[in-house]
């Protein structure tokens, strides 16, 4: 694999082919610098690019490189915090706006895939949260009346009901967010990457930028192609691959694995049962599993991994396992992809965004919801930085790294064997 080159997956191989997106060859002046080719990124260059500002974007690699081009195509309009826990978080004159941005996130998401005309295969059916255990239902019914209070289509789902949607009688209950779905989160990726393109845009794949470096009222980036770029404002928006560019930044998120794999395209009455309806769907417990079909009738299954990138199939072994005990009505099945992308796992399970010099914006932390939610951070980071975010939704925070965070591996090993203790308890 050629450096920047992106890591084969389903996605890789089933997306419409790239915009070129060549290295940045000569130095330029900009308003606008965004580092990170991702969600976040590309949906603030487009809307600043739409009120006219001169907009660069520079990513290391291809633009989708990253989490935004491996991750399981789920557009869900949520964060890990209830509603109501937001409320007693923030108090309800903070939260309230947040909760209706998130509620939102996906509601954004399907206006630009249809205003844009972008190829990424999208259904919105919805999104079932499930439940193993009887006692836990409750609880879901109750998350489902929270977001339906604040306008949200939902649905409370028995046993009985989750069977008929899914094809398995695993489950004991749940509910079903209706503003959710799903798409070819690549496909996604590169169609905002021409919709900023059309719109004035310049993006640069292959450039990575080494150094920044404020120089009077503007920052300076340099990159390891030789040119650089002179804005007055810089976006950094590097999530679960976040390096060493902007000091303890890195240290502020945990970069965890999730770990996917793609069966063939089934066919037959078998296959047909299994998900009807469209929607996508993820299990409610800590070491969450999340599943749907593509286009193609793939199923794909997804959930943590160890902290080392995957070294072959055996790496993906529990997932493969998990799917063909749900259902085991499909029998020994094959599988054509294997992958896996890193997450910005935050210690509050909140998106963090930083402001730690003037002109100088910092977003990441998504914890699995990024398709949703960085598309939403773009927009609003966007009037923000076109000084028309008096009502900026999300939470600025102070960048705090995470104590003893060169020790994140055992974090992870550590969490991952503790909540997959508590699950089995449960």
């Amino acid at each position: 694999m050629s450096a920047g080159a992106l890591p084969p997956s389903l996605w890789a191989a089933t997306a419409p082919p790239a915009p070129p997106t060549p290295p940045l060859a000569e130095s330029r002046r900009a308003d606008v610098l965004i580092v990170g080719g991702g969600f976040t990124g590309l949906s603030a260059a487009l809307h600043l690019a739409e009120a006219g500002a001169q907009v660069c974007v520079l990513e290391a690699h291809e633009p989708g490189w990253g989490a935004s081009g491996r991750n399981g195509g789920q557009v869900n309009p949520t964060l890990k915090h209830d509603p109501d826990e937001l409320v007693r978080i923030f108090g309800a004159g903070r939260a309230e706006p947040l909760i209706d941005a998130v509620s939102r996130s996906a509601d954004l998401v399907f206006e630009l895939i249809a205003r844009h005309g972008i190829d990424c295969q999208p259904v919105r059916n919805g999104w079932l949260q499930l439940s193993y255990s009887q006692k836990d239902v409750a609880g879901l019914h109750a998350r489902a009346a929270q977001w339906a209070r604040r306008g949200a289509k939902t649905e409370t789902l028995d046993r009985a009901a989750v069977a008929a949607r899914l094809g398995t009688d695993t489950f004991a209950g749940g509910w079903l967010d209706g503003r959710a779905g799903g798409i070819q989160p690549l496909a996604y990726t590169r169609g905002l990457v021409r919709a900023a393109q059309s719109l004035g845009a310049a993006v640069h794949g292959g450039t990575e930028v080494t150094a920044l470096e404020r120089r009077g009222a503007h920052w300076h980036a340099s990159t390891a192609t030789g040119a650089s770029v002179t804005a007055e404002q810089v976006l950094i928006a590097t999530n679960g691959y976040t390096g060493a560019l902007w000091p303890g930044l890195k240290r502020t998120v945990l970069a965890a694995n999730s770990f996917i794999v793609a069966t063939e395209p089934l066919k037959g009455a078998a296959a047909d049962a299994i998900l009807p309806r469209g929607e996508t769907a993820s299990t409610s417990q800590r070491l969450l599993l999340y599943f749907r079909k593509d286009a193609q009738g793939r199923l794909l299954m997804g959930g943590r991994g160890h902290f080392a990138d995957p070294a072959g199939p055996a790496d993906f072994a529990h997932l493969e396992r998990s799917l063909e005990l749900l259902f085991p009505q499909l029998g020994p099945l094959r599988y054509e992809y294997r992958w896996a992308g890193r997450i910005a796992v935050t210690r509050d399970f909140m998106p963090h965004v930083h402001t730690p010099a003037p002109g100088m914006t910092i977003a990441l932390g998504y914890n699995g919801r990024g398709i949703a939610l960085a598309t939403s951070m773009g927009r609003h980071l966007a009037a923000r930085m076109l000084g028309a975010g008096a009502d900026f939704p999300y939470p600025v925070s102070p960048i705090r790294p995470i104590p003893l965070h060169g020790l994140q591996r055992f974090y992870i090993a550590g969490g991952v064997a503790w909540y997959s203790l508590l699950d089995r308890l449960a």
